[in-house]
């Protein structure tokens, strides 16, 4: 794959229009400049990669606009080292940016299309990332505790099996769905103090495909 200079004007382009829209975090916006976005797009479709908007990536699903990608990832708060669970592996962009910021990354895809073919370009481009087909609903137990999980669809609700795997100080962030308009979602951080001290925020209005249970 091909990152030229072009693409890379592009990108720090598009970060500094992210950061006019208040993502404050330098790491993040670090990452939004240095990671190819194009790579998880698709042949044919540069023009679009560095606009901050979403973009379909087939299987029903979409690689998230960059601005939103920041934002859950400046909520966050990523350390170098930490163990993230992200559900929803989708394109691998968000993943790459995880990555990039020194996360050890476990991914979950439930769709098998889109698992093998993401599974393949981030073996290639980002071989630390670990990818997953599965559930998920269920998390990776497994794998146990993390210090991060994020969430990349819109949840009905939050996933208690995930807030589990959680370790005690750890953060966790999900679009959620709206009560009685699943159109719409709202970005919550739940900030895990104890066992029996589970602590939520909101932060703003988002819009994200459903997060299904079905593996396909």
């Amino acid at each position: 794959m091909i990152d030229n200079f072009r693409h890379q004007g592009s990108r720090r382009i598009l970060a500094a229009a992210i950061k006019e829209k208040g993502i404050e975090n330098e790491d993040v916006l670090e990452a939004i400049a240095t990671v190819p976005r194009h790579f998880f797009i698709g042949a044919g479709f540069d023009d679009f990669a560095y606009n901050d908007v979403p973009f379909s990536i087939g299987c029903d699903q979409t690689i998230s606009q960059p601005s939103t990608v920041a934002r859950q990832t400046e909520l966050l708060d990523v350390k170098k080292g930490n163990k993230v669970l992200e559900i929803g592996t989708g394109s691998g962009y968000q993943a790459a940016i995880l990555d990039h910021l020194g996360a050890r990354v476990y991914t979950v895809e439930r769709q098998s299309d889109l698992y093998f073919k993401t599974k393949a370009l981030l073996k290639e481009n980002y071989p630390r990332i670990k990818c997953f087909l599965g559930d998920g609903y269920k998390g990776l137990a497994a794998y146990a505790p993390f210090d991060r999980i994020i969430i990349t669809a819109a949840a009905p609700f939050i996933p208690q099996d995930l807030v589990a795997q959680l370790k005690i100080g750890g953060k966790m962030v999900v679009p959620l769905d709206v009560e009685d308009d699943a159109s719409q979602q709202e970005m919550i951080l739940i900030e895990k103090l104890s066992e029996d001290n589970v602590v939520q925020t909101k932060h703003g209005m988002f819009m994200f495909v459903p997060m299904l249970k079905k593996v396909k």
